[in-house]
């Protein structure tokens, strides 16, 4: 393998993709404050796109020094011991001056679309750091290390959110939200590694976290990241948007489904940026998203009258995106 293409592949560009999560944080500020929002005009989508830039720069800057740091552990992972750091193709000082560069260069192009995206790629960079290197590496510590990578998932709104030039921050439901369906995730992913490398010693010598995991222990907090994500998404719904709650039963059955992928010998929740192999998981991840945005901009009155709280004692009056109609 050549030197170039070793430091382009421990960049992670195929991972880009991941930064997809910043896109709903763009539509939910265009839907919350239309008058606020930068026209998508030409200077409204070179923003967006700008953004979108820096912050994969940004998250490459992470996966760089995640490499670097993890190369001797991933030598002991059945398919990681072939990355680029693993196989000693890099040299660890360049590789260091990667990961600054890369960062310095995306959180520049953040701050040059709006202080409020600059903030957020600070945040993820900082995140990065947390994660990533002694001596408080998170990764290392249970359930911190899921808590800790899927935070990037409502930070990742936040740049999107704030690219559109809205300054009036998101509702915490929605973060909360965002940041379980993130664990969620991320604890399968922890899920389907433990269940490939099938030696609880092996586990704990490749990742530390896994000398407290089993499958019991990750299954469970599977059903608390779950859970907490339905509590926090039905806060927004009702304070928000009502016709929301008919995408529910599709959105469980997203979270069903990729629970599933979980368990699949070889299972492409350890590689998500793989999963587009998986067409049907896709296409049908792809039409709840349509329904989730399509539902954003639509309103259904008679959902408020089906939905009419009966005790008033729990109906706070005044709240904000409830109507007299019970909304």
């Amino acid at each position: 393998m050549s030197r170039l293409v070793a430091y382009v592949r421990i960049a992670r560009v195929d991972h880009w993709f991941k930064n997809v999560f910043a896109v709903p944080g763009a539509l939910l500020a265009f839907f919350a404050f239309p008058d606020a929002a930068r026209p998508l005009d030409g200077a409204g989508w070179l923003a967006l796109a700008l953004a979108l830039l820096a912050l994969c720069l940004t998250a490459s800057s992470n996966y760089v020094i995640n490499e670097l740091i993890d190369a001797p552990r991933d030598r002991l992972h059945p398919s990681k011991q072939d990355r680029p750091a693993a196989r000693g193709d890099v040299v660890p000082a360049i590789a260091i001056v990667e990961w600054l560069v890369l960062g310095a260069i995306g959180i520049g192009i953040g701050f040059g679309v709006n202080a409020g995206t600059g903030t957020s790629l600070v945040a993820l960079f900082v995140m990065g750091v947390l994660y990533n290197v002694p001596p408080v590496r998170l990764k290392d510590q249970p359930y911190l290390d899921v808590l800790s990578e899927s935070v990037n998932n409502p930070i990742r709104l936040l740049l999107g959110w704030y690219a559109t030039g809205v300054n009036t921050p998101p509702p915490a439901s929605v973060l909360l939200c965002y940041w379980m369906l993130g664990a969620f995730l991320m604890a399968i992913k922890r899920l389907a590694e433990y269940r490939e490398i099938a030696d609880p010693e092996r586990a704990a010598a490749y990742r530390s976290s896994f000398r407290h995991y089993n499958d019991e222990r990750l299954l469970v907090s599977i059903m608390f990241y779950a859970t907490t994500f339905g509590l926090f998404g039905g806060v927004f719904i009702v304070r928000y948007h009502l016709e929301l709650v008919l995408s529910v039963p599709f959105v469980a059955g997203f979270m069903a489904a990729y629970l599933r992928l979980g368990f699949l010998p070889n299972s492409p929740a350890q590689n998500p940026e793989q999963l587009y192999r998986q067409k049907g998981f896709a296409l049908y991840t792809a039409a709840v998203f349509a329904l989730v945005v399509g539902l954003l901009f639509v309103r259904i009155s008679e959902l408020g009258d089906l939905l009419h709280p009966t005790i008033p004692a729990l109906s706070p009056e005044g709240a904000p995106g409830v109507s007299a109609a019970g909304r």
